[in-house]
C-alpha cells in the first residue's frame, strides 16, 4: 500500500519543525508539490531547503502547476469547491503515476494541516474516487497563530475568555467580532479598516519566524496606516505576503 503524508512543516522557519516532521521527511520516497507561479516562487524554495536540510536519502520531488481560481467570485464557496476539485485531479494523478506501493510520499503544508488549509479535504476527494489506493498520516506543525502570539510575547486568550480564528473575509462582513479576542488570517485587503471600535489593540505580524519578520503592535487606530504601508511595501519588495493579526478590545481599566 502506499503512504502519503500531509506534514505541517511550520509558518516559515525551519527550526518550526517537530521532531516527528523531520523523522517522516526522513522516510519519504516523493516529495508532492504545487507550483504557485513566479509569485509564490519563495515558499517553493523554502520547501526545498527544508527538504535539504533534514532528508538524509534519495528521495523525488513531482511537481505539478497550481489550478487558476477566481480570487473575487460571485458565489465565493462554489468557487473553492471547484477549485478543490480541480485540484483534486492534480493530486489524483500524482500519486497514482508517481508514488508506488510501498512508497511514502508526502505533501508539505505551511503552519498546520488542520487550520485554514485545503489539502486534507483535496486528500480525502481523492480517496473518495476509488482509483488509487493510499493511507494517509497527518503530522501537525506550527501555525502562524502560535509563531504570532510568541513573536508579540502575548497569551492568545485572556483568563477564561474564548478565541476566535476567522478570515479576513469573514472580519470584514462582521467587524463587531474585534469585541473579542479575535485572531484573523488570509486578510489580503487589510479588513481591520472596517473595525470602527477605538478601543481596540492590534498584534500584526508577516514572514513570521523568517529573517524577514515584521512585527507592528498597538492601539488599532494609530496602528492601522502603518500596518497598510509596510503591507504595500513588503508585498513590493517580495511579490507576495504571508501575514496575521491578532485583534481584541482593550482590558477595562
Amino acid at each position: 500500500m502506499r503512504k502519503l503524508f500531509i506534514i505541517g512543516i511550520g509558518a516559515g522557519n525551519p527550526d518550526f519543525l517537530t521532531v516527528q516532521a523531520i523523522k517522516a521527511l526522513n522516510g519519504l520516497d516523493v516529495v508532492f508539490l504545487i507550483d504557485k507561479g513566479g509569485e509564490k516562487a519563495a515558499l517553493a524554495r523554502l520547501r526545498m531547503e527544508i527538504c535539504a536540510r533534514y532528508i538524509d536519502k534519495t528521495y523525488r520531488v513531482v511537481e505539478a502547476a497550481d489550478p487558476a481560481r477566481d480570487r473575487s467570485p460571485a458565489d465565493y464557496e462554489a468557487e473553492v469547491a471547484a477549485w478543490h476539485g480541480r485540484r483534486a485531479a492534480i493530486y489524483e494523478r500524482m500519486i497514482r503515476e508517481e508514488l508506488t506501493d510501498g512508497q511514502h510520499g508526502a505533501f508539505l503544508v505551511w503552519g498546520d494541516p488542520s487550520l485554514y488549509d485545503s489539502t486534507l479535504r483535496i486528500v480525502d476527494q481523492v480517496a473518495a474516487m476509488n482509483t488509487v489506493g493510499f493511507d494517509v498520516e497527518v503530522i501537525p506543525g506550527i501555525t502562524s497563530v502560535q509563531a504570532l502570539a510568541a513573536a508579540h510575547r502575548t497569551p492568545l486568550n485572556r483568563i477564561g475568555e474564548p478565541v476566535l480564528i476567522t478570515t479576513g473575509r469573514r472580519l470584514a462582513e462582521n467587524p463587531s467580532c474585534a469585541t473579542a479576542d479575535a485572531v484573523v488570517m488570509l486578510d489580503g485587503d487589510c479588513a481591520f479598516r472596517q473595525v470602527e471600535d477605538r478601543d481596540v489593540d492590534i498584534f500584526w505580524g508577516a514572514y513570521l519566524g523568517t529573517p524577514d519578520e515584521i512585527l507592528i503592535s498597538g492601539p488599532l487606530r494609530e496602528r492601522a496606516d502603518e500596518i497598510e504601508s509596510a503591507r504595500r511595501e513588503a508585498r513590493r519588495r517580495h511579490g507576495w505576503i504571508m501575514d496575521t493579526y491578532l485583534i481584541r478590545k482593550n482590558a477595562a481599566p
